[in-house]
């Protein structure tokens, strides 16, 4: 079992290219989003690091990638900025992992479940149009912000879209040729199925083609020599152990500081969510459809966070950014993002001045490329199509997110949703249905699954339109909750105002907690008073009409407890239904009737046999039936059999032997018939006297279809038509 758990070779190859692309692309990501948040830039490198060892190790997920996350930034400045220094904020960050811990040893990744697949979808193609947005500048050389600011008001008080005019002004020629050969490259690449196909990944060969580019156009010089500020930027200490400098433990004196507790607890929180909403959209790209252990997530993100506040970095979470390139580069196994987080370690310790000659412009190319495969406009298509309940906290996910950040974007995307689910709740907060059951009409409201105060006035004015003396059933079988208002008021109108107004109340599904005194339920079955006030035509009127309700698919409600009950002591049926045993829908399913409505007589084929002509006597004559069908099927069994004896060489599996057998079967009810009505005795004298009928019926099980066949008349007699 070990053995087949382990990653295949090929998952262990993509994983290894996927975790290098995402290495590629983190690295300006972390160092830009320590700057953005006013932090040191070791402290991104070092959020990172940690997100790739020690998320990735402890992490259910397969395709997400920890790291300093953009949308913290500005949280991040606000509590440094509160806190006063950067080492007392980092207690904080220990703190907020000690939290984290907690909530994910207490399961409370459930509420990731919560999130509306509308904002989800909003949040993945937002992230994809903010990609596209604050890439431009970076592919074309224009490079004033740092490449890990994702917020709509940057830092230098420009915004998205001024930053996008301010590209008239400029841009840096050998920059802007290396990103725009990068992007064709992997439009390209992605379009040509060898080179899909390839083991190399198309980012990897755009970072190295870029590099070189930028070191040939070194030598050319001029306008086309790439300065640094166009390039990746990573610290450089002279030997490997002066890093060890940049490592800085939090200031443990503080730690019964309330400002610190309560930095803590927003850390944690805000933290919290934006994994758990990346986590869910992440989930939603992974080609192989996976599902990520949210509660497991919630563990490993506070272990990374107590590490990176113990040692001097900046939070972590899982960042869509970076997951979202880590699935286009075809990672199938969470060692794509250990990898990431090793060659973070490896590099800039060892290669520091290598990886600052990487061109920002390719980077950004990549991340570019990744944003356009995010906000595909065949998303938009597909929520629209969805409708407007969809759609809107949809595209105001997308609006919110792009002209603010993250986490108030998607604060404003579940609001829309919630307004629209209380909105339609407030529409259409029951459904109220007229039945027409064997005692009467019954007027049942069925309740929502969750009705809250706002449903009272609905409610109360669905039942002031029942008619006096009329029956009302209020149906609550599938709601999970009900508020205490809306149960007074039911109280209210089952104890006093129905009973002033003569109305029966009935009540279906309310828990015992409730305290609605016993459940009262009307008479949906036959009785003996309602057998003998009924004549045969209008019974057969009646299994007419409960076939049709079988046929729509709209059968009356029925509570089989309270039937039971009463059928115990005995039973009145309104007819005898004399049918095969081969059929596949019993009798009280095909007439939607109830328990002990119908008597049921069930042979190999309807026939007349001695014994069932007896059961058939005893149920009109001693349990006082109305109405006797004789009920056949198409295909039927018995009916096969008689045609197509088994071991004969005649066949009934075509056209003509299915003619054929429903020939024979409409036959045997057209000759049960006339046996039961021309039979002497008792029967006989019923079917005379007019308190009794006799029909054939054919039940076409393909079509769902009924056919009365034309009734039998006794020799010398003349008895009403019942059909």
């Amino acid at each position: 079992m070990a053995a087949s758990a382990a990653p295949a070779p090929v998952d262990s190859v993509r994983d290894l290219t996927s975790g290098l692309v995402v290495f590629l692309v983190a690295l300006p990501l972390c160092l830009g989003i320590a700057l953005a948040s006013g932090a040191p830039l070791f402290s991104g490198l070092l959020a990172g690091i940690i997100g790739g060892l020690v998320v990735g190790a402890l992490s259910g997920s397969h395709t997400s990638v920890s790291g300093p996350a953009a949308g913290l930034t500005a949280v991040v400045v606000a509590q440094i900025a509160a806190l006063g220094s950067f080492r007392a904020f980092q207690l904080a960050l220990v703190l907020a992992g000690l939290i984290q811990v907690a909530l994910g040893l207490a399961r409370a990744g459930f509420i990731a479940a919560f999130f509306p697949s509308s904002v989800i979808n909003g949040l993945l193609t937002a992230i994809g149009v903010i990609l596209v947005l604050k890439q431009v500048p970076h592919v074309l050389g224009h490079d004033p912000d740092p490449e890990g600011d994702m917020a709509f008001f940057q830092l230098d008080r420009e915004s998205t879209f001024s930053e996008l005019v301010r590209l008239l002004e400029g841009f840096q020629p050998g920059a802007a040729a290396i990103g725009l050969a990068s992007i064709a490259l992997l439009v390209a690449w992605g379009r040509r199925r060898p080179l899909r196909r390839s083991p190399v990944p198309a980012p990897l060969v755009v970072v190295l083609l870029g590099t070189l580019a930028a070191e040939a156009f070194r030598q050319v010089g001029g306008p086309w020599l790439i300065e640094p500020t166009h390039l990746v930027q990573v610290p450089v200490a002279d030997r490997p152990a002066e890093y060890l400098r940049f490592l800085q433990p939090p200031d443990f004196s503080r730690w019964r500081d309330p400002a610190i507790h309560l930095a803590a607890l927003t850390l944690s929180v805000v933290a919290s969510l934006e994994t758990l909403l990346n986590l869910e959209a992440i989930d939603k790209i992974d080609p192989r459809r996976r599902h990520s252990p949210p509660s497991r997530e919630l563990l490993a993100q506070g272990v990374g966070n107590v590490v990176s506040g113990l040692v001097g970095g900046i939070p972590v979470t899982s960042v869509i950014i970076r997951s979202s390139v880590n699935v286009h580069a075809g990672a199938r196994t969470r060692l794509s993002s250990i990898v990431h987080g090793a060659l973070l370690l490896a590099s800039v310790v060892l290669l520091p001045t290598w990886l600052n000659r990487i061109p920002l412009s390719c980077l950004a190319a990549i991340l570019l490329v990744t944003g356009l495969k995010l906000a595909s406009p065949a998303v938009a298509r597909r929520m629209w199509g969805q409708g407007r309940s969809q759609f809107a906290p949809f595209a105001l996910t997308v609006a919110a997110i792009v002209l603010t950040d993250l986490l108030i974007g998607i604060l404003i995307g579940l609001a829309v949703s919630l307004g629209f689910i209380l909105a339609s709740n407030m529409r259409h907060p029951l459904r109220r249905v007229a039945e027409e059951h064997l005692g009467g009409q019954v007027v049942r409201i069925e309740l929502a699954n969750q009705v809250s105060f706002l449903n009272r006035a609905v409610l109360a004015r669905a039942l002031d339109e029942v008619p006096p003396g009329g029956r009302v059933l209020i149906d609550a079988r599938a709601t999970d909750y009900i508020d205490p208002d809306v149960l007074g008021l039911i109280r209210d109108f089952q104890e006093a105002r129905g009973p002033a107004r003569g109305v029966q109340v009935g009540l279906v599904g309310f828990p015992g907690e409730h305290r609605l005194g016993g459940e009262a339920r009307h008479v949906v079955h036959s009785t003996r008073e309602l057998q003998a006030a009924l004549s045969p035509e209008q019974v057969l009127r009646i299994l007419k009409e409960g076939h049709e309700r079988f046929r729509t698919g709209r059968p009356l409600t029925r509570d089989p407890c309270r039937p039971a009950d009463a059928t115990a002591l005995g039973q009145h049926p309104l007819a005898v239904v004399l049918g095969c045993s081969d059929s596949p829908v019993a009798p009280e399913a095909l007439f939607d009737m109830g328990m002990g409505d119908l008597q049921s007589v069930r042979l190999a084929g309807p026939v007349a046999s001695r014994e069932a002509v007896g059961s058939v006597e005893f149920g009109c004559v001693v349990a006082g039936a109305r109405l006797v069908v004789v009920l056949g099927h198409t295909r039927c069994g018995a009916a096969a059999a008689a045609v197509a004896p088994p071991g004969s060489s005649e066949a009934a599996a075509s056209p003509a032997g299915d003619a054929a057998v429903d020939a024979a079967a409409r036959r045997n009810v057209m000759q049960a018939t006339r046996a039961l009505t021309r039979r002497g005795g008792t029967l006989h004298g019923l079917v005379r006297a007019g308190r009794v009928a006799i029909v054939g019926a054919m039940y076409d099980v393909a079509s769902g279809d009924l056919e009365f066949l034309p009734p039998e008349v006794p020799s010398g007699d003349r008895p009403p038509n019942p059909t």
